[in-house]
């Protein structure tokens, strides 16, 4: 999109360059998530779940507020976990159908600043997140038992089982959605920065 000077860009959040695939190897100390008590059998079942609290979130008055300038808003997180849903999709199609095929990079701070995720309907959010979310369910219940060592490559290298890969890309979401209930309850107490 244009730059919009009636809808100014919020202040930018500082880019995540953490590598998360140590998720796969210990416990989240945020939200707790443990890949290795998580079977990739149970993701599609963990993301349906998602979508109601995410409906719930997105309603909600505070959706568009930032609980702190480097804290993306609830419609913010939405709508790059709606995006996640749809690029592991996409490369979890690729897994299936190429050998060891390479991701290519997405740089999810520049999509968010570039789809200005702070202006989207909140509402039209919830849908295609519900959407994304079933898409990739679906796909998921399709990983035939001899498919799960099946490979991809992430463009830095890294490589993934469909299994590790299934692991690695819940924690995503379910680690949103702490952030955003940790950041509605700041909200919620008045302490915002």
């Amino acid at each position: 999109m244009p730059p919009d000077p009636a809808h100014p860009a919020p202040p930018t959040i500082v880019p995540d360059d953490k590598n998360w695939t140590w998720v796969l190897e210990r416990v989240c100390p945020d939200c707790g998530f443990d890949a290795a008590v998580t079977p990739a059998s149970a993701v599609p079942g963990l993301v349906r779940e998602q979508v109601a609290a995410w409906r719930s979130l997105l309603a909600h008055p505070h959706a568009r507020l930032r609980p702190a300038a480097d804290q993306w808003s609830a419609l913010e997180y939405g709508c790059h976990v709606r995006d996640v849903f749809r690029l592991f999709d996409r490369r979890l199609e690729l897994m299936l159908t190429e050998d060891a095929p390479r991701f290519a990079n997405w740089d999810q701070d520049v999509t968010a600043v570039e789809d200005r995720y702070d202006l989207q309907d909140p509402a039209v959010v919830a849908d295609e997140l519900a959407i994304a979310a079933e898409a990739i369910s679906a796909r998921f219940e399709q990983v035939g038992d001899d498919q799960w060592g099946r490979t991809g490559l992430r463009s830095d290298g890294a490589e993934f089982t469909v299994d590790t890969f299934a692991r690695y890309f819940i924690h995503d979401p379910l680690h949103h959605l702490d952030d955003v209930s940790r950041g509605n309850q700041a909200l919620a107490d008045g302490s915002l920065d």
